[in-house]
Order: structure tokens, then sequence, then C-alpha cells
């Protein structure tokens, strides 16, 4: 985290370079985080890129509190993602991503992965929007529980809950559409 916060403080200094290499750090696993929560690739990435222009308007407001600069970011893109969902009134999907798929795969096998996959997804529409986020920032954003309590505003203990629940409600839902 040392590094991280050199970069931070540089940003705050308008260097352009330390504030790039923040952005290429980052851009990614934001934008896997608002395409799960939104469920649009294309409004993801336009919305990833105002998570980084509020970033950089706002960076000198920036205080180190013990928790790492990502979660900063996750907060900006969460509050995003909430107004996004509020504005649009959807429910949040994720189309079928076709690189998923290698080259060697049989048919069969092909097939059964885009089978599963639309199973989750569907399945994923079932949860709550809190257990979306906690899914989302755990498995598509691979931060730990400490890091989305931070991000969510939430103690680790709810977010385990929130966990545990989820993915006990995936189970049972995934179960009932195999059979």
């Amino acid at each position: 985290m040392q590094g991280e916060e050199s970069l931070v403080q540089r940003a705050q200094k308008n260097d352009q370079e330390a504030f790039a290499q923040l952005y290429e750090e980052y851009f990614d696993k934001i934008y896997r985080y608002l395409a799960l929560r939104i469920g649009n690739e294309m409004e993801a990435e336009d919305m990833t890129q105002q998570v980084f222009l509020n970033a950089l308007r706002s960076i000198s407001s920036f205080r180190w509190k013990g928790v790492p600069f990502s979660a900063w970011l996750y907060r900006i893109a969460h509050n995003q993602a909430v107004d996004h969902l509020r504005r649009k009134k959807k429910r949040a999907s994720v189309p079928l991503d076709e690189s998923l798929v290698s080259s060697g795969d049989s048919p069969h096998s092909t097939t059964e992965r885009k089978i599963d996959i639309e199973q989750l997804l569907v399945a994923t529409r079932r949860l709550t929007e809190t257990q979306r986020e906690v899914i989302s920032l755990r498995f598509t954003s691979e931060l730990s529980i400490a890091q989305v309590a931070k991000v969510m505003g939430k103690s680790e203990g709810a977010v385990k809950a929130l966990q545990h629940s989820a993915i006990v409600a995936l189970r049972r839902t995934m179960l009932v559409t195999e059979q």
C-alpha cells in the first residue's frame, strides 16, 4: 500500500502520470464491478470513465484512513451505480461474454458453459440489491471482506452474513433450475 499512497500523494499534487498509473491499476476492476451491477457493458464503460473523472476532480479531498485508495474508488462507483439504477429502475444483469469460450472447446462443453452462465445470471437477479453488490465486490472485483465492508459502509460481520445468504440463495436457485 506504500507505493499506492505515494502515487495518490503525487496525483493530489496534479501529477498526471501518477493519476494515469492509478487509472491503469483500477480501471478494469471498477469496470467489472459496474458491469455486473448495472448489466450493460457500454453504460458500465461510460460510468467507469465518470468514476475516474469524479476521482480526478476530488482527489485533493481524499484522506488516508487506513483503507486502500480502491475503497474510495469503489464508493464513488457504488454511488454512481445506485444513482443509475434509481434512474433506470431495472434489474442488474451482464450480457454473456463470448471471450469466456476458448477456441479448443467442443460445441457441447461450450453450450453447457453458456447454459451455466445464463442460469447464474438469472439466479443473481433473484438476489437482493445488497446481496448482488456483495457478490460483485467479493468475486468479480476480488475484494476482501474488510474492503467490501469499507466500500459498503457495513461491518465485516454484516458483509459475511450477506455473502452467506447470497451464496445459499444462489445454490438454492441453481438447484431448482437444474431439476
